[in-house]
């Protein structure tokens, strides 16, 4: 079983039934629709999609949502503008149509925010430029390198706090059309701090819509506040596009890893995205590069990795996946399994020494039961070389799943209070349905209070004569 879970984003080339389908043969866990693009009309037919064709092959997948948040960008450009190193162009609050060389923002507050001296990037950080003069309606920025630009091209400023909320109105209804729409996973984009998640699980809330929420780490911000956004959150995406406008990309890899072993430490699903195949919108293969960039991210430590436009736009998506798959698989076999970690509490420590009876012991699986999905992240956090088969007691944590290393979720079943009867009912039913092979060994935690969180505080192992003993019980 490949450990390291695949995230696509689905497009106009990949939204069609055939497609859907093909590509959860080939591998993938988790579809993401990017609200950037296309209306609510669009993204319910993509649901459509997903859910058919999961419910045809049998094979749960979970579905992301990415909000867009406020990606700021400049205005209308009549053509293309020219810009030479030394130029001079403006930030202005005000549209000035004689005067090509000022441009306005989405966000036009944003000046006030800008001091002299700080930089402001423009188009992925492509054309960079640096402020040196200011007024009440506009900024004077000085060209840094030649380039050009075209409308609505993304803003980027690496060094200013922007005071700007992380939430749109736009973003409230999507989010309000992900509750209707049962979405798994919901990534807010441009995160800045813990006050943002906040508010997104306030509005989420009001609409009685609980996903797993993943905060996008795109902002130096961010990465300031890196720990304090893991704490409200469940999960982070390292959004390589916009932290290279912000570092500048030779000092993505560094980056990279430290978010991937932040999110490690504190028990968090990561995913790494961006740009991991792009050679293959047009080519059949990929480059030695693109292949070794994305072994690098499975050896950080990354959960699952993305494409975009690989899926959306790309030629060859299905050969994408394949090569994510082929590589994370030669990857997996010499993986630094057994990660050793302090335990947060008392669940977190029963998991940890249920990875340690496995690698030990040689077992062939851990088997959690889990109300939330904590016990299966716990002992993905601690990357047993040993499949973690999860029993999950709602559809929707068995969805979730999909997305943590290592994890493969098995079925969901009801919960019950006791612990021995919920034993004998998961027994029956793997032996009925010939889900695991009774001639090999398996550990398995549970808690003493089934259905409740964070109750794991036992371990049993489980071999042929355990599970003949198990359907012995008396209740």
């Amino acid at each position: 079983m490949r450990k390291t879970k695949i995230v696509v984003t689905l497009g106009p080339v990949t939204a069609n039934q055939e497609s859907v389908e093909t590509l959860i043969k080939h591998g993938v866990n988790v579809f993401r629709l990017n609200f950037s693009h296309g209306s609510h009309e669009i993204h319910k037919a993509s649901i459509d999609l997903i859910r058919n064709a999961s419910k045809k092959l049998n094979r749960e997948v979970a579905i992301l949502q990415d909000i867009s948040g406020p990606k700021v960008r400049i205005g209308e450009i009549d053509g293309v503008l020219k810009l030479n190193s030394g130029d001079k162009l403006k930030l202005c609050k005000n549209e000035n149509l004689d005067d090509p060389y000022c441009l306005t923002l989405s966000y036009k507050e944003i000046i006030d925010m800008v001091n002299i001296g700080e930089e402001v990037f423009f188009a992925d950080g492509t054309l960079k430029t640096v402020v040196i003069d200011k007024d009440t309606n506009s900024l004077t920025l000085k060209l840094l390198n030649s380039g050009e630009l075209t409308s609505h091209k993304g803003v980027n400023f690496p060094k200013t706090k922007l005071n700007i909320s992380a939430i749109t109105a736009k973003d409230e209804q999507d989010l309000e059309f992900g509750a209707h729409n049962d979405i798994d996973i919901v990534a807010l984009s441009f995160v800045q701090n813990a006050k943002d998640i906040i508010k997104a699980k306030n509005i989420m809330a009001r609409h009685n819509f609980d996903p797993f929420v993943v905060a996008k780490i795109e902002t130096a911000e961010a990465i300031d506040n890196l720990k304090e956004i893991l704490n409200e959150c469940d999960g982070v995406m390292v959004a390589r596009g916009d932290l290279g406008a912000e570092f500048g990309v030779t000092k993505l890899p560094r980056i990279q890893k430290h978010i991937i072993q932040v999110a490690n430490e504190m028990t968090k699903p990561v995913i790494t995205a961006t740009q991991m195949l792009s050679s293959m919108k047009e080519q059949p293969f990929p480059t030695r590069a693109e292949v070794s960039d994305i072994a690098n991210a499975v050896y950080d430590g990354t959960d699952a990795v993305m494409l975009s436009d690989e899926t959306t736009i790309g030629k060859f998506p299905i050969q994408a996946v394949d090569v994510l798959h082929d590589t994370i698989k030669d990857v997996e076999k010499d993986y630094p399994y057994f990660k050793d970690y302090t335990p947060h509490n008392s669940s977190d420590a029963v998991s940890k020494s249920a990875v340690e009876l496995a690698k030990n012991l040689n077992k062939e699986a851990l088997i959690p039961f889990t109300t939330t999905g904590s016990s299966a992240l716990t002992l993905s956090k601690y990357r047993p070389k040993q499949s973690i088969y999860a029993v999950s007691h709602s559809l929707k944590t068995h969805r979730r799943l999909s997305l943590v290393w290592g994890v493969r979720p098995l079925f969901v079943m009801e919960p019950l209070q006791n612990p021995t009867k919920l034993l004998y009912n998961f027994v029956k039913k793997i032996l009925e349905e010939k889900r695991v092979n009774p001639d090999k060994r398996y550990i398995v935690t549970i808690g003493s209070t089934t259905g409740k969180t964070g109750s794991t505080n036992l371990i049993r192992i489980l071999n042929k004569e355990g599970m003949e003993a198990v359907l012995k019980s008396e209740f």
